[in-house]
C-alpha cells in the first residue's frame, strides 16, 4: 500500500464548534501536527488550514463539513496524490465512544463531509479512520447531538482512543495499514499485541 500523503480531519471552523463530536478529526490533525512538529496555516487556495513535513501534507478544511471535499480535492489535484494517498479522520456515528475503525472505501454512512469527498474526487477508495462518538439513539437528534460536546466520560474514551491513534501513526506513515489495523482493532481494555 502507498503510503498516506494527505492527512484530512473533518471539522467545521470557528471557535463555536471547537469542542463539538463533529470537530473530532480536527483534534487529531492538531495532535499530529504538534508531534510531527508541523505549524498548520491557513491557505486560502486549499480552503483550510495546511501544515507539511516533506511529502506529507495535514489539512484541516475551513469550508464547514457539508464542503470538505473542495478543499481535499483542491490540495490533491494540486500536489498530484491519489486517493490511496489520502487518509480523512472523522467522528462516526456507528461506533460507541472509544470505537475505532480504520478501513479503505466504502459507503458514506450519511455522512456529510464524507459525501462531499467522495462526490468531488468521484472515487470512495480513501482512507478512513473512523472514531466513535456514538448515536444518540434517534436520527432526528444527529445534528444536535454532532455539534455538541461530548459528556465527559465520552471524552476521555474519546481522547483516550485518538492516543491510540497517534500511537499507530508510524504504521500508517509507512503505508503498513494492515499493522496499524491490529494496532487499532483491539477492544478497548484488551493490551494491544506486540510485534
Amino acid at each position: 500500500m502507498p503510503a498516506p500523503r494527505l492527512i484530512v480531519g473533518l471539522g467545521n471552523p470557528g471557535a463555536e464548534y471547537e469542542d463539538n463530536r463533529h470537530n473530532l478529526g480536527f483534534w487529531f490533525v492538531d495532535a499530529l501536527a504538534r508531534d510531527l512538529k508541523i505549524s498548520l496555516a491557513p491557505q486560502g487556495k486549499f480552503h483550510g488550514h495546511v501544515g507539511r513535513c516533506g511529502d506529507l501534507w495535514l489539512l484541516k478544511p475551513s469550508t464547514y463539513m457539508n464542503r470538505s471535499g473542495q478543499a481535499v480535492v483542491a490540495l490533491a489535484h494540486f500536489y498530484k496524490i491519489l486517493p490511496d494517498e489520502i487518509l480523512v479522520i472523522h467522528d462516526e456515528l456507528d461506533l460507541p465512544p472509544g470505537g475505532v475503525k480504520l478501513k479503505q472505501g466504502g459507503g458514506n454512512g450519511g455522512h456529510n463531509g464524507l459525501k462531499d469527498i467522495q462526490a468531488h474526487l468521484s472515487v470512495p477508495d480513501f482512507w478512513r479512520l473512523r472514531v466513535g462518538i456514538g448515536h444518540p439513539g434517534d436520527r432526528n437528534e444527529v445534528v444536535n447531538y454532532v455539534l455538541k460536546a461530548p459528556r465527559k466520560e465520552e471524552q476521555a474514551l474519546i481522547d483516550a482512543t485518538l492516543t491510540r491513534c497517534l500511537n499507530a501513526w508510524p504504521k500508517l506513515a509507512d503505508g503498513d495499514y494492515a499493522a496499524a489495523q491490529r494496532a487499532l482493532h483491539v477492544k478497548a481494555g484488551t493490551p494491544a499485541a506486540t510485534p
